[in-house]
């Protein structure tokens, strides 16, 4: 009866013990991720999911974000642990101060690269303007972009209310004296409004003049140009300071190309602890031209990040086996 109790209460104690053990590994790589709301985001975001879960055996719980929310929620709260894609231009003396502080790290200096913002016209309009090298040149003709709500002004489709860029061009606005050459700022209201101004222009040959990024279905489905601006950057702390701030901070911004866009994988201390995820996000790199594909699929198939994701994982994995040691590369192949 002794030995009976003896090895019960042995049995129950490394049960126990077992669960506790297991409830360590599992925490040691449990953490939440932004899933931002743009689709080289999710997709990244997926991308990562997918890996750490099969691959690490991780537990990551994905939750919505954006540039501005997220960032402060991370630096605020420490929740969510990883932003996979963060545009760190609209958050980037916030951002240095965090990391300087230990609150914040990057990850990774580059998830994507030939990526960039500014300022595009359709080929068309090029094809029909051969004089337009620079934005210079385009802010003179406003009559060839008549605004709906008033055809005697030009149209300049700027960002969503909500987004960073918004107020960087709304600075920019300013700075190039847009008003007084003719010209309306219209904000297209939301993402889906944003692109259905440039697919229909495109489409039906029409002229289009706004701020777009790269890499993007739109700009590899209608081969958008990005404009040079005509005049160079006029430094960061125009720019930081004054321009990326909007017209309420910024009351004299100086005219100036488009900052430099760096994107960045950000963590909080918690994951930096992670080095094997740690490593996997120094080298996974997702080139320009293979996220446009896969996003020019995602829009013409309405595939949500997963489907994204899995589509990805499948047709390139030759590239992202040489993001993982050989044993992690097995697991996530048998996944799928």
């Amino acid at each position: 009866e002794f030995m009976k109790n003896l090895f019960i209460s042995h049995f129950i104690y490394c049960l126990f013990f077992f669960f506790l053990l297991n409830k360590a590994v599992a925490s040691d790589c449990e953490f939440q991720m932004a899933d931002m709301n743009w689709p080289s985001a999710t997709l990244i975001a997926n991308v990562d999911k997918f890996i750490l879960e099969e691959g690490y055996g991780c537990k990551v719980e994905l939750i919505p974000g954006a540039t501005t929310a997220t960032f402060v929620t991370m630096n605020e709260k420490g929740r969510p642990q990883v932003a996979p894609e963060l545009w760190i231009n609209s958050v980037a003396e916030p951002l240095q101060k965090a990391m300087q502080e230990g609150r914040l790290f990057s990850a990774s200096d580059g998830p994507i690269t030939d990526l960039g913002e500014g300022w595009w016209v359709t080929p068309d309009t090029l094809k029909r303007n051969p004089q337009f090298r620079t934005v210079l040149d385009i802010l003179e003709r406003p009559d060839l972009f008549p605004a709906k709500e008033d055809p005697n002004k030009g149209e300049f489709i700027g960002c969503p209310a909500g987004w960073g860029c918004q107020l960087s061009n709304q600075s920019l606005f300013i700075a190039f004296e847009m008003e007084k050459k003719g010209w309306i700022l219209v904000d297209p209201g939301s993402k889906a409004g944003l692109d259905a101004s440039m697919s229909k222009a495109a489409q039906r040959g029409d002229n289009w003049f706004g701020y777009y990024w790269s890499p993007t279905s739109l700009i590899g489905k209608y081969n958008m140009k990005l404009m040079d601006f005509g005049v160079p950057f006029a430094g960061a702390e125009n720019w930081d300071s004054c321009i990326s701030k909007g017209p309420q901070i910024c009351i004299n911004p100086k005219a100036s190309a488009w900052t430099e866009s760096i994107v960045k994988t950000i963590v909080t201390p918690e994951v930096r602890e992670m080095s094997k995820v740690m490593k996997y996000f120094s080298k996974r790199t997702f080139p320009g031209e293979v996220m446009n594909n896969m996003l020019v699929y995602m829009e013409d198939n309405q595939a949500q990040g997963i489907d994204g994701a899995i589509t990805f994982l499948e047709r390139y994995s030759e590239l992202w086996i040489n993001w993982l040691p050989k044993e992690i590369v097995q697991k996530v192949k048998k996944a799928l």
